[in-house]
């Protein structure tokens, strides 16, 4: 029982539309041992330690369905996925997606997928499950398995371990239930470290939380509800209900303290929380002493204050708005004239509702030290039988986090204390806070039957009010949510999605200037880096899930335009839930060869997750049969068709039934991008007015730029801020590096263009089939080499009809091949396919083939570069001092009545002889490398 590999994905992925984690494992000689030959007592001793897997359905669509399973036979990676699943279940992360397939690769072997809520509990559940499955397992069959069990192995102590583990590093109820709420009204999160700091809403729109404190609220109100003196003065001031206080700083002072208020009191740390340290109804001054030394391991300054009669009740004030009060019980037992106390705790921890620390809503009680301390003072021990019906507290405080319990008195809260609460909460200045009163009826004023705010509360928790052991629940997370996000549907920025073989990088950068230009902040990811407002804050390949939730996490971003590539969907998911639009430009061959099958379809398959995961509307290209049959998988609102088609029959039945299409319509002017929604015709721009088409030329850059169109107007973007947009965007390196670059300083044109696929580089031949050239075409080119032989033909036979002249290199990286050996086999299937061998040159180091061909360029040339350093290749081809570019050592300058005068003829004579003349189509040209001070 092998893992070999994992992934975890965050987002909708290859397997589910939601997180998972896969593993492949190899269940070696257990491929031999399905369940029924592991034999009845295996499968009852599974039951035993994990009797809820009953409620598994299983292929037979009922509870007991997996059981059935079991007791048939089936194989121990499905059995692992159930267990793994049940154990984050028992933790009280309830998931149920799991599926586990044979790879095909070889027997044994398996792709084991289960849902997950947290990755590192999700984990450590599979690790757990694989173990207790081996402990379970006959004798000789673990000796043969490779993974070891220790021998005292102890599942239930192993559980509690890992439900401990999990309630670390998962949630707590109260910000469990803020997600819940967020969820509910769709406002998406992000976990941004492993407590409880959670980014709800994204990029403009996002707030933040940390259990129940949130980004509005104050430090200072936060700092006066931590200082339990500050705040009972502050409050007292305001002639609000406090006991009287003094603040000490020794066992005398403590003792002192308490005679002057009047026995009895309360002794507590003066900056605690949970109910750490506090000792309640002191009535001696050994008590106090005692009391004081407990409280001065929780702060360094302790609190003695009047001890108040009456119960414990939380009140919860939200927005400036009382929204719930629950009566807190301290956890106790009651007497029944029978059993022990020990045995009473046992009988209430039977409790279905009751786990260990935040896993159900109740705590299990504990017979702990300070549980001993107060039956002490009762003179009682663990041992004592209780007489029926006297209660027994067995904490001094009513916190649910210690066994205590909840009854919800929203409906009964007198307006009076209403009023009390809501004024303490605005006096310290919290957004969010809690009311701790003490009354002995809460639905009476504190004006008639006294009572006093014991303390007021930052973060306090939402449990007791949520999940309350008696009454009504309250939706207190919702009351936190409206305040964050007062206007709904205002919490998600728009996203847009873009996925393909080819062309994501130029036209998500053509989507993200479309919205720049329209005053919009865009966060974009791209395969060089991620830009905030068109500045690069990120270099580097950028193109996948955690890369998407840095621009989503960016609290300046309006518009998130998110370049999306097979390594990372197939690697950890889309990472974030879905988008508005999501584009799938083109599929075609590249990288087949490791995705999870070998062919389009399954490259399609990963590429589909994009489409699926679109809310709004899908931009699939109908020219492209891969993208669209995607269209029978999308749920999206809408599916918006691009096609260079004109006549393309299914485009065409589209648009008569009313559906979304952006086509070229052919006219004497040229051909005219136009959009078609609910049988509008909408004429966008004559292609050649856009300057990335390079007069319409560039065939892929018109389909680019209609992609961008779709996605664009799918976005609400204005026509005029579409057409602006489009005639503002050059195909420049700056701009779209690696993208169709052209240089033409030189006395040759030079092309540099990043197409390492046959797509791509079919596109580059068509578009230097279209441009006429008087002197020879060169192609300095090479080829990833992880693709396969057959994929570099494919590429490689295109290059003949359009080159004439070759130089041949490798990337830097040569991805597991041999030194030479991709030149080399370039250069025998060009010669294959028709190229002369004497035209062929082999130069292995990109930069020495890039200046090879720059050097051996003439005027009227045309040079290619396929390169793979980009930012380095384009540095050598700008900076390249070619013949055309000679020095001058004699020119005769004279003052034209229209242009120079005598001293401005004079002050660049003294200059020309550092000066470099050039020609090209506009003239002639006069550098001069250093600035003239004049």
């Amino acid at each position: 029982m092998k893992i070999l590999s994992t992934n975890v994905y965050v987002g909708p992925n290859i397997f589910a539309g939601f997180p998972v984690i896969r593993h492949v494992i190899d269940i070696g000689v257990l491929e031999d041992w399905p369940s029924s030959k592991l034999g009845n007592e295996f499968v009852e001793k599974l039951l035993a330690a994990v009797p809820s897997l009953h409620d598994h359905h299983c292929s037979e669509g009922a509870e007991g369905g997996f059981i059935k399973r079991l007791r048939d036979g089936t194989w121990i990676g499905h059995i692992w996925e159930h267990v793994t699943l049940e154990i984050q279940t028992l933790a009280g992360m309830y998931v149920g997606f799991g599926r586990t397939r044979e790879t095909g690769k070889k027997p044994g072997e398996y792709n084991l997928v289960f849902e997950y809520k947290q990755r590192d509990v999700g984990l450590r559940a599979c690790e757990l499950a694989r173990d207790l499955l081996i402990s379970l397992m006959p004798a000789d069959v673990q000796t043969q398995v490779e993974h070891k069990v220790e021998n005292d192995f102890d599942f239930a102590y192993e559980k509690v371990r890992f439900i401990r583990f999990a309630q670390k590093m998962n949630f707590g109820p109260s910000t469990q239930s803020l997600i819940d709420a967020a969820i509910a009204r769709d406002i998406p999160y992000i976990r941004l470290n492993d407590a409880s700091l959670i980014q709800l809403g994204y990029g403009k729109y996002q707030r933040r939380i940390q259990a129940t404190i949130t980004s509005e609220t104050k430090f200072i109100s936060v700092e006066l509800a931590s200082n339990k003196g500050a705040s009972a003065s502050l409050l007292d001031s305001l002639g609000l209900p406090v006991p009287q206080q003094r603040i000490v700083g020794s066992e005398r002072e403590a003792v002192r303290a308490a005679r002057q208020i009047g026995y009895p009191v309360v002794v507590k740390p003066l900056d605690g929380n949970h109910g750490r340290g506090i000792s309640i109804n002191l009535k001696e001054d050994e008590q106090v002493a005692e009391a004081f030394n407990v409280a001065k391991e929780v702060s360094r300054s302790v609190i003695v204050e009047t001890f108040l009669e009456g119960s414990d009740h939380r009140m919860l004030v939200v927005n400036g708005k009382l929204v719930a009060v629950a009566k807190r019980v301290p956890g106790h037992v009651i007497g029944d004239g029978k059993h022990t106390i020990a045995e009473l705790v046992e009988i209430v921890n039977q409790d279905p509702r009751r786990g260990v620390g935040h896993e159900k809503v109740l705590t299990r009680l504990e017979l702990d030290y300070q549980a001993q301390q107060i039956m002490e003072k009762l003179g009682y021990t663990a041992e004592t039988v209780l007489p029926n019906g006297e209660v027994c507290y067995l904490r001094d405080t009513a916190n649910l986090s210690t066994g205590g319990t909840a009854i919800d008195l929203t409906d009964s809260v007198h307006p009076d204390n209403k009023e009390m609460a809501e004024r303490a909460i605005k006096a310290v200045g919290l957004d969010v806070g809690g009311v701790d009163f003490l009354t002995t009826d809460i639905s009476r004023s504190y004006l008639d039957i006294g009572g006093g705010i014991c303390e007021v509360n930052a973060a306090p928790g939402f449990r007791m009010h949520t999940h309350p052991t008696e009454g009504n629940p309250r939706d207190v997370s919702g009351a936190v949510m409206d305040m964050l996000f007062p206007e709904s549907g205002k919490a998600r920025i728009p996203t847009v999605a873009i996925t393909g073989t080819n062309g994501k990088t130029t036209t998500s950068r053509m989507v993200a200037h479309l919205w720049k230009q329209a005053g919009k902040i865009v966060g974009l990811t791209t395969t060089d880096g991620i830009y905030i407002n068109g500045k690069l804050v990120v270099k580097g390949d950028t193109t996948g899930p955690v890369s998407a939730q840095m621009v989503l996490q960016d609290p300046n971003t309006e518009i998130a335009v998110l370049e999306t590539a097979r390594g990372g969907l197939l690697r950890s998911g889309l990472g974030y839930e879905f988008c508005n639009v999501g584009a799938c430009l083109n599929v075609s061959a590249d990288h087949i060869d490791i995705t999870e099958g070998n062919g389009l379809a399954d490259l399609a398959k990963v590429k589909r997750i994009v489409t699926d995961a679109a809310r709004d509307v899908a931009v699939l290209n109908a020219d492209d049969i891969e993208c669209l049959k995607m269209a029978a998988s999308t749920e999206a609102k809408h599916i918006f068709y691009v096609s260079m088609n004109p006549q393309h029959t299914l485009v065409r039945e589209h648009i008569r039934l009313g559906g979304k299409a952006v086509i070229i319509e052919k006219g004497l002017n040229g051909d005219m991008i136009t959009i078609f929604d609910n049988q509008v015709h909408i004429p966008v721009l004559w292609t050649h007015l856009i300057p990335a088409t390079i007069e319409g030329k560039a065939v892929h850059n018109v389909q680019n730029a209609m992609f961008a169109v779709a996605m664009a107007y799918s976005m609400g973007m204005s026509l005029d801020d579409l057409r602006n947009g489009l005639r503002t965007f050059v195909n420049s390196y700056h701009q779209t590096p690696g993208r169709m670059n052209f240089y033409d300083e030189h006395p040759f044109k030079v092309l540099l263009d990043y197409g390492h696929n046959p797509a791509a580089i079919g596109m580059v031949c068509k578009f230097v089939e279209q441009t006429a050239v008087p002197g020879r075409k060169t192609a300095v080119f090479a080829l990833p080499g992880d693709r396969t032989n057959e994929l570099i033909e494919e590429s490689v036979k295109l290059l003949p009809a359009h080159f004439t002249h070759y130089i041949l290199k490798q990337d830097d990286n040569r991805r597991g091949r041999e030194d030479g050996e991709v030149p080399n086999l370039i250069r025998d299937l060009l010669i294959k396919h028709g190229a002369k061998a004497d035209n062929i040159t082999i130069i292995k180091d990109e930069q020495e083939a890039v200046e090879t061909g720059l050097k051996s360029a003439k005027e009227g040339d045309f040079l290619m570069v396929f390169a793979d350093k980009v930012s380095r290749c384009w540095k050598q081809i700008t900076s390249f001092k070619s013949e055309g570019n000679a020095r001058v050592k004699d020119i005769d300058v004279r003052p034209d009545d229209h242009l120079l005068d005598k001293g401005e003829v004079d002050l660049i004579s003294a200059a020309i002889s550092q000066a470099t003349i050039r020609s090209d189509s506009r003239g002639v040209i006069i550098e001069v490398e250093e600035e003239l001070n004049d």
